[in-house]
């Protein structure tokens, strides 16, 4: 691209370039039968897996974010986990039938996908939008975070290779690297791109919700933990733990804060240090709160995916040897204390309520400021108190006895393996699922006629006499008779 031209150009131009290109091999692409179609994802998928560790230590380098080891089974569960998940969902022609309504479903692939990948999760990503994507049949335009485009760049380029080894056309897949605000906003604008995932920040997802066409957005996740005096402490300790370390935080369905019920607090808090917390001192707490998020409540990108060590040595107090996860006790939650929202860190809060009901309304509370809808975890063996959880928490994926990193995810639990986990109507979106194959297609419904239609022969209304109240406080039966009888003197 000639150098006279500014980032912003290059970026725009980049934009409309990649989707020009993902347009045309999409029309191809939407021709492929079903053995053609898997036989390009699965390929795409063992690349991926294949090149998990590359991509590991790329994104660790470029971003400086989370933890290599991590990274590696991020990209293995993106890659081989969701191919497993979704290789027997048909994507082409009849894909259902309902003989007894005569009902007959088509798959129909939305076209162009644009998606915007965070810094947090640069390669696994991309990687499980894209393999779920292209099984829906549509070409996808990935949009990196600008700490992120070289990872990124790679996982698409890595995937693209197999694909075209496989049979798909050249620019069905790629990744902008001219990365601006600008260049992002032409790709969702682009008239040929019909559907935007955005995976990332609040202002990033508002910014893809304002483009005027259906998007899959995914909020802020500040997660609630309540632990119950039924639960069994250690492993919820242990749960907690490797959960909120895991990749240092970045998973926004780690957890942010741990409610714990009154007569078994100071036992989970020592299970938890056990396991490898260390809890702050108030002072140490304050210092956090100052140091790691902005005037405005934002977080500081510095802390973001940091170890416990390295953040302790930026706000400058010491953390042991072996810390995991850093614990400050929190007493109240609200934008007037930044650390009780999302903090994209192995750092999680402490509190202790007395009874399920108090912990029940605090759950509540972490997911009004910050969380609406994401995810929360529960850690009990009442089943009554894990349903009552269910009907009254305002969160999508309620994890039950269990890491929510990993249960939110789909990893350790029954749910849809995916990287991007919508928030629902209460949290700005058009969906509260784990977002995979099947929100990636539209399905086309043949309907046949099963009775034939005879309008209804319309009823006149009567008049109301005066006498009566316009607001009806005569009953259906009177009504009903009153109408007969003039139908009667009508005839």
């Amino acid at each position: 691209m000639p150098e006279e031209f500014d980032h912003d150009l290059q970026s725009i131009q980049e934009a409309r370039r990649l989707v020009a290109k993902a347009a045309e091999a999409q029309k191809i692409f939407a021709t492929f039968n079903q053995y053609e179609v898997d036989t390009v994802v699965s390929a795409m998928a063992e690349a991926a897996y294949r090149a998990s560790e590359k991509l590991a230590r790329m994104a660790k380098d470029e971003t400086g974010v989370g933890v290599f080891e991590h990274k590696i089974t991020k990209n293995q569960f993106a890659s081989r986990g969701t191919w497993e998940s979704i290789k027997d969902i048909k994507t082409v022609g009849v894909i259902g039938r309902d003989d007894a309504r005569r009902i007959v479903e088509v798959a129909w692939p939305y076209g162009v996908v644009a998606a915007l990948t965070p810094v947090t999760n640069p390669t696994s990503t991309p990687i499980q939008n894209t393999i779920a994507a292209v099984k829906a049949r549509n070409a996808i335009i990935c949009a990196p975070h600008p700490n992120a485009a070289g990872c990124a760049g790679e996982s698409l380029r890595i995937m693209a290779e197999a694909a075209e080894a496989a049979g798909a056309p050249a620019g069905l897949m790629s990744c902008m690297q001219h990365i601006s605000l600008v260049g992002s906003q032409e790709l969702m604008r682009h008239k040929d791109v019909r559907l935007i995932m955005a995976t990332g920040g609040t202002s990033m997802v508002k910014a893809a919700h304002s483009m005027g066409k259906p998007v899959y957005g995914v909020g802020p996740g500040n997660v609630p933990c309540y632990v119950d005096r039924t639960a069994d402490i250690e492993h919820a300790a242990k749960a907690i733990i490797n959960s909120v370390s895991f990749d240092n935080g970045v998973i926004c369905a780690s957890e942010g804060a741990i409610i714990a019920d009154k007569p078994i607090a100071e036992q989970l808090e020592a299970a938890l240090k056990r396991n490898g917390a260390h809890f702050l001192n108030d002072v140490e707490a304050e210092l956090l709160n100052k140091a790691m998020f902005r005037p405005n409540g934002m977080m500081q990108v510095a802390f973001v995916g940091r170890s416990a060590q390295e953040i302790g040595q930026l706000v400058g107090f010491s953390v042991p040897e072996g810390t995991r996860v850093l614990i400050p006790r929190f007493y109240e939650i609200g934008p007037h204390i930044p650390l009780t929202g999302e903090k994209l860190a192995p750092v999680v809060g402490f509190m202790v309520e007395d009874g399920w009901r108090r912990g029940c309304d605090r759950s509540i509370e972490v997911l009004n400021f910050d969380g609406w809808g994401h995810t929360m975890g529960i850690h009990c063996k009442d089943e009554g108190i894990i349903m009552q959880f269910a009907l009254e928490k305002p969160a999508f994926r309620i994890i039950v006895n269990g890491s929510t990193t990993s249960g939110a995810i789909g990893s350790t639990t029954g749910l849809e393996p995916s990287m991007t986990l919508a928030t629902g109507g209460i949290g700005g979106g058009i969906s509260s699922d784990n977002i995979t194959v099947q929100h990636l297609m539209n399905i086309k419904r043949l309907a046949y006629e099963l009775k034939p239609f005879e309008p209804a022969v319309v009823i006149p209304k009567p008049a109301a006499p005066a006498s009566e109240k316009p607001d009806g406080d005569v009953d259906v039966d009177t009504i009903v008779r009153r109408v007969l009888e003039q139908l009667a003197q009508s005839s």
